[in-house]
C-alpha cells in the first residue's frame, strides 16, 4: 500500500493516513494471514518498521508520543520475533546454498537448510500460544493506531519542512557514523545500526517521494539493495550465534565445517560490498542534504 506524505496537503491528515494505514494493514494481515502465518508475521513487521521510521522522522514535534508508540511497536514486533528469526535463519542458509562455491558445499548447505526448516516448523507447532500472541499484537496495534490518530502537527508549512529536514539530517548523520565504525572493525552491532538507519533512509525516500519523484525513487531502490545485503550480514551473525547456542542442530561435522566456511567467506564479501555501497548512498553531507529536502518540500507545497 502507498506510504506517502504529500507536501501540498494538510500534514496532520497525511501523517494519520500514512501511519494508521500501515497499522491497519498490519492488523488485517495478522487476522487473515492470506499467505500463511510465517508470511503474515514477515509482512506485519515491515509495516511496523515503516511506522517507526515515520515516528523518528517527526520525533522533534511529538517527542512523548514518539517515545511511547515506538516502544509499543518495538515490543509488539519482539513478541513475534522468535518465529520470524527461525524463518530468516533457514532462508539465510538457503542464501548461502544459492551462492555455494561447489556442489559438495551446496549439498551440505541444503541439508542444514532442511534441519533449520524443521526447527522453524517445530517452534511454530510447540508455540501453543501463538494465536493468543497474534491476538494480543492486533490489540496493541489498534491502541497505537488510536493514539497516532489523535496526533496533530502545526498548520505551518515551513515549520513542518524544518522538522522533516532535522529528522532527515539526524538519520543521515547516524548512518555516516555507523559506516565509520564499520570501517574501524567488524562489529556486528555497527553493521546492524547501519541497516536500521538505511531502513529509515529508504522509508523517508518513500514518504517524501512527491518532492522529487525520479531522484527519490532511484535512491529508494539503491537503499533497498543495501538493506538486503545488510540483512544477509545480520542474519549470518545470528546464524553464528545459533551454532554456538544450539549445536545439536549441526551434529554432522562435515556439514558444520561447510557451513562455517561459507559463513566466513560470505561475511567478508558482503561486508566489503555493503560498505562500498553505503559510501555511495550516504556520500552527501547530511546537513546539505537536509537543507535540500527542506527547500524541495517548501517549493512543492507552494505550487
Amino acid at each position: 500500500m502507498p506510504f506517502r506524505i504529500r507536501p501540498d496537503r494538510d500534514f496532520t491528515k497525511q501523517f494519520h493516513k500514512a501511519a494508521c494505514g500501515q497499522l491497519r494493514h498490519a492488523m488485517k494481515t495478522l487476522k487473515e494471514r492470506p499467505d500463511g502465518t510465517h508470511e503474515a508475521i514477515h509482512a506485519f513487521r515491515k509495516n511496523l518498521k515503516r511506522v517507526r521510521s515515520l515516528l523518528r522522522l517527526v520525533s522533534r514535534e511529538i517527542p512523548e508520543t514518539r517515545t511511547k508508540e515506538n516502544a509499543r511497536l518495538r515490543d509488539v514486533g519482539a513478541s513475534l520475533s522468535a518465529i520470524r528469526d527461525a524463518t530468516a535463519l533457514a532462508e539465510t542458509v538457503g542464501y548461502l546454498k544459492d551462492n555455494a562455491r561447489d556442489p559438495e558445499e551446496a549439498e551440505a548447505l541444503q541439508r542444514v537448510t532442511d534441519r533449520l526448516r524443521f526447527r522453524r516448523d517445530a517452534m511454530a507447532d510447540t508455540q501453543g500460544g501463538l494465536d493468543a500472541t497474534l491476538a494480543d499484537a492486533i490489540g496493541e496495534l489498534a491502541k497505537s493506531a488510536e493514539a497516532l490518530d489523535q496526533t496533530s502537527f502545526p498548520h505551518d508549512h515551513e515549520k513542518n519542512a524544518r522538522m522533516l529536514a532535522r529528522g532527515w539530517r539526524d538519520t543521515a548523520r547516524k548512518a555516516r557514523e555507523a559506516i565509520d565504525e564499520c570501517r574501524e572493525g567488524t562489529s556486528a552491532e555497527a553493521f546492524h545500526t547501519l541497516r536500521k538507519k538505511t531502513q529509515d533512509y529508504r522509508a523517508y525516500h518513500d514518504l517524501l517521494r512527491a518532492i522529487w519523484p525520479a531522484a527519490m525513487r532511484a535512491r529508494y531502490d539503491a537503499a533497498s539493495e543495501l538493506i538486503d545485503l545488510l540483512g544477509h550480514i545480520h542474519d549470518l551473525d545470528v546464524l553464528c550465534a545459533l551454532v554456538e547456542a544450539e549445536p545439536h542442530h549441526f551434529s554432522n561435522a562435515d556439514d558444520l565445517a561447510h557451513l562455517l566456511d561459507a559463513i566466513i567467506f560470505r561475511q567478508q564479501q558482503d561486508r566489503q560490498a555493503a560498505l562500498d555501497m553505503a559510501e555511495d548512498i550516504f556520500s552527501d553531507d547530511p546537513k546539505t542534504e537536509a537543507c535540500r529536502v527542506e527547500t524541495l518540500w517548501i517549493a512543492a507545497g507552494c505550487g
